[in-house]
Parts: structure tokens; C-alpha cells; sequence
């Protein structure tokens, strides 16, 4: 038996506007998934650093533990890696000041990583500057002053975080290269990951305990990297040459 589908032409008018529909929709959500959207569009809104326009910034972020952030500066020794920017939460800070104290007598940059596990974009203003400030009097008293740049310790912040880091006197800190490495995908994913790093990017990896292949990338990665030949500077060099791109994102 055969069967026959009849369309007149205002329904296959109709078909063809929901195809074209769902193809704008489908993609829209697969840019989305990619562009980093700004929340605001006004040029005097504080913004966050997230990329440069020469020489490399690795930087790392320790949130918790205590297992692997001294291996990983014992690795970064080896392999006479001088220049790094830390983000290191104050609880963290407060519960290993000898380990703070490596970090800055090794010649490394600090940053704010907050106070405690706080979702900034999910808090009250109220509350994110409660954890900033408790955050800066941690290092306060481990004779750890003038800090000027901070990540939120989720790495999700909006608008209402930036103005309030802002009056802290506080850059936000962004990254364009994410090594995914907490993720512990192995150590050549990791490597192949932080090596496609160009001239101008800020390279996020960790020194939490989450990060357990960490430290056997980084040898590898900096393999790589030096074969291109680029300069290693902290991200407050970054910001004081000028090289430093800002974007608001959401």
C-alpha cells in the first residue's frame, strides 16, 4: 500500500520558517558555548584581565590541600622557572603560612583567590566583600600587604564582583589558556592543552591537591613553551607594560 503526504504552499511555508528557525536557534547556542558574552556594554564598567599581547603569564591556584603545592614549586626550581603569579586562597594561606612564605622567598607574585569556596555570581554583595576582606586580612597577618589581583574562587564572577574587587583597590584576573589539569585528563592532555599557549595568553593551572598530574606536566609543557621562545612574566607585568587585554565576562 502507498501513502501520499499533501502540502499546499502555506504549509510548506510554515515548515520552512520552523527550519530555519531551529537552525539560527541550534546556532546561537553553539557560538554561545564558545564567545564569552559581555554582561555590560559600558566602556567605564570595571573589567576583568584575561589575555596580553606579548610574553606568557603561568599562573596557579590553590584553593585546598596539602600534598601538592610543594612539589609543584620544587618542580618549577628544576626547571629554573623564576616568574609565576599564585592565587591562593586566605583560608588555604592561614592553615600553611610556611608555604606562603616559600611562595614569596622563591620570588613568585600573590594573589587573592578569596577567602573561602564562594560562588561570587550566586552571593550577595554583602557576602563578596566579607570573603575579599577576609581574604586581604589573612595575608594582612602573614605581613603579606598591598596585594592588587584577585580571582574569584570559583572562577565565576560578574558586574557586581568587579566593582566591589574594584574598591578593594583589586584587578580581577581571568585566564585565556585553562589546562584543565584539576580534571587530571593525564599528563599528555594536559601538556598538549597549555602548549598551544601563543604570545599574550595567561595560563591557568593548579597547585591544589585536586591537581595530581600537575606537577609531571609541567617539565613537558615547559619543553614546549621555551621552543617558542617566549618570555615568562607575572601578570602585574603584564598590567604595568600595558600588554594586558580586558573583557567583561560573564
Amino acid at each position: 500500500m502507498n501513502f501520499f503526504f499533501v502540502l499546499n504552499g502555506k504549509t510548506i511555508k510554515q515548515l520552512t520558517l520552523i527550519i530555519i528557525a531551529a537552525f539560527f536557534t541550534a546556532w546561537f547556542l553553539y557560538l554561545e558555548s564558545y564567545i564569552h558574552i559581555p554582561t555590560f556594554s559600558d566602556k567605564n564598567d570595571p573589567k576583568a584581565i584575561y589575555k596580553g599581547e606579548k610574553n606568557l603569564a603561568l599562573t596557579f591556584n590553590i584553593g585546598w590541600g596539602d600534598e601538592k603545592a610543594e612539589p609543584i614549586l620544587d618542580i618549577l626550581k628544576k626547571e629554573k622557572i623564576a616568574t609565576a603569579t599564585f592565587f591562593l586562597s586566605g583560608a588555604w594561606a592561614e592553615r600553611h603560612p610556611d608555604l606562603v612564605e616559600r611562595i614569596v622567598k622563591d620570588g613568585y607574585e600573590i594573589g587573592l583567590l578569596g577567602y573561602n569556596y564562594v560562588d561570587y555570581t550566586n552571593a550577595e554583595e554583602e557576602e563578596v566583600r566579607k570573603d575579599l576582606a577576609a581574604a586581604i586580612e589573612a595575608f594582612k597577618k602573614l605581613n603579606i600587604k598591598n596585594i592588587k589581583l584577585a580571582r574569584a574562587p570559583t572562577g565565576h564572577f560578574d558586574q557586581k564582583t568587579l566593582k566591589i574587587a574594584e574598591r578593594f583597590g583589586l584587578t580581577f584576573v581571568h585566564w585565556s589558556v585553562d589546562s584543565k589539569d584539576w580534571t587530571n585528563p593525564g599528563v599528555e592532555v594536559i601538556v598538549k592543552s597549555v602548549s598551544k599557549a601563543k604570545k599574550g595568553d595567561i595560563i591557568l593551572m593548579h597547585a591544589s591537591d585536586s591537581a595530581k598530574q600537575t606537577a609531571d606536566a609541567i617539565p613537558h609543557i615547559m619543553k614546549e613553551l621555551r621552543k617558542k621562545g617566549l618570555k615568562f612574566v607575572t601578570v602585574s607585568e603584564m598590567i604595568i607594560n600595558a600588554d594586558s587585554k580586558t573583557k567583561e565576562i560573564k
